[in-house]
C-alpha cells in the first residue's frame, strides 16, 4: 500500500511554560501543503525500510503496533529533512495509516492517535484530515475551517543548519518567552475562528520560537503573510495568486532553494 505524506506548515505557533512531562505549552496552527514524501508499506517477515537510510521514526512507527509479522518499506523523500516542516512525522503518520489498514485486528482511531503521540507531538496531526489547532504539547487537535484558496512559496535558506529543537526552546526559555502565553494562545483561538478568507491569516500572531530576516523578503515578493515554521529554518510566505507565488519563488533562489506549492487537506491530497 502506498500513501503521500505531505509536509505541514505552523501558520502560527506560541508557546507557553514548560509541562509537568517537560514538553511546552503551546498553541499552534497545522497546515497542509502539497510537497510530500511516498511512502510504500507492506507485510514481510522482516522489517527492512529503504529509500530514506537515516529513518528512525517510521521504524519506531512500526514497532509501536506490535505485529506478529515485519514490514517491507519504501520511502521517497522530497520534504527536506530538519526544516520545520514535519517530513519524519507525516512519514511515520502514513505508516501507521497504513501498516494498521493491513492488521488482522487494526487499531481504534482513538488507539493510533496514542501510538502516534508518544512518536511525537505533531504526530497525531497528520492523521487527521483539514487544517487543526494543536493545543497542550500539540498532540491534542480540534479540527479548523480554513480558506484553502491561496498559494504557498517555501523558502530553504542557503547553508541553513537547523538548531536542535532542545536548543530552540531552551534559547526561548531563557529570553522568558512564555510570559503572556494565555493572552498569546487565546488570540490564536479568537482569530482563527474568525477567518474568512485566505488574507485574514495575516493577522495570526506570529511564530514564538523563530523568525528571520528573509520574511521581508517574501513580503516584498507579493506575500500577505510571512513566518518560520516550527523551530526552522524553512520559512513561508503565503499568497492569494499561483502565478505570484511562482515568480516569488524564483526570483528567492538567490537565497536558497524554494518552492512553490498549495494547501492540501489530506494525504491524498
Amino acid at each position: 500500500m502506498i500513501a503521500r505524506a505531505p509536509a505541514k506548515l505552523n501558520l502560527a505557533l506560541v508557546v507557553g511554560p514548560l509541562r509537568p512531562d517537560g514538553k511546552h505549552e503551546l498553541v499552534t496552527i497545522f497546515q497542509r501543503v502539497d510537497l510530500a514524501d511516498r511512502i510504500d508499506v507492506e507485510p514481510a517477515s522482516d522489517t527492512t525500510i529503504t529509500g530514506f537510510p537515516a529513518d528512525t521514526l517510521v521504524r519506531r512507527a512500526l514497532e509501536a503496533l506490535d505485529a506478529p509479522h515485519g514490514w517491507r518499506v519504501r520511502i521517497e523523500k522530497r520534504v527536506p529533512v530538519a526544516a520545520g516542516l514535519g517530513g519524519g512525522s507525516s512519514d511515520a503518520a502514513a505508516a501507521l495509516r497504513l501498516a494498521n489498514a493491513q492488521l488482522d485486528d487494526p487499531f481504534e482511531p482513538q488507539e493510533l492517535h496514542e501510538v502516534a503521540a508518544r512518536l511525537g507531538s505533531d504526530v497525531p496531526f497528520f492523521l487527521y484530515d483539514g487544517p487543526q489547532l494543536g493545543s497542550g504539547d500539540g498532540s491534542t487537535l480540534e479540527p479548523v475551517d480554513l480558506p484553502q484558496d491561496f498559494a504557498v512559496v517555501l523558502l530553504l535558506p542557503e547553508g541553513a543548519v537547523k538548531s536542535s529543537t532542545a536548543a530552540v526552546y531552551n534559547d526561548f526559555d531563557r529570553r522568558g518567552g512564555a510570559a503572556g502565553f494565555d493572552e498569546r494562545a487565546e488570540l490564536v483561538r479568537k482569530q482563527s475562528a474568525t477567518v474568512t478568507n485566505a488574507a485574514d491569516l495575516a493577522a495570526l500572531p506570529p511564530n514564538d520560537l523563530a523568525t528571520s530576516p528573509l520574511e521581508t523578503e517574501l513580503l516584498k515578493t507579493g506575500a500577505f503573510r510571512a513566518g518560520v515554521s516550527g523551530a526552522g529554518p524553512i520559512v513561508y510566505g503565503l499568497f492569494a495568486e499561483r502565478a505570484v507565488a511562482r515568480s516569488a519563488a524564483r526570483r528567492l533562489r538567490r537565497h536558497g532553494t524554494t518552492w512553490s506549492t498549495v494547501p492540501v487537506r489530506s494525504g491524498s491530497g
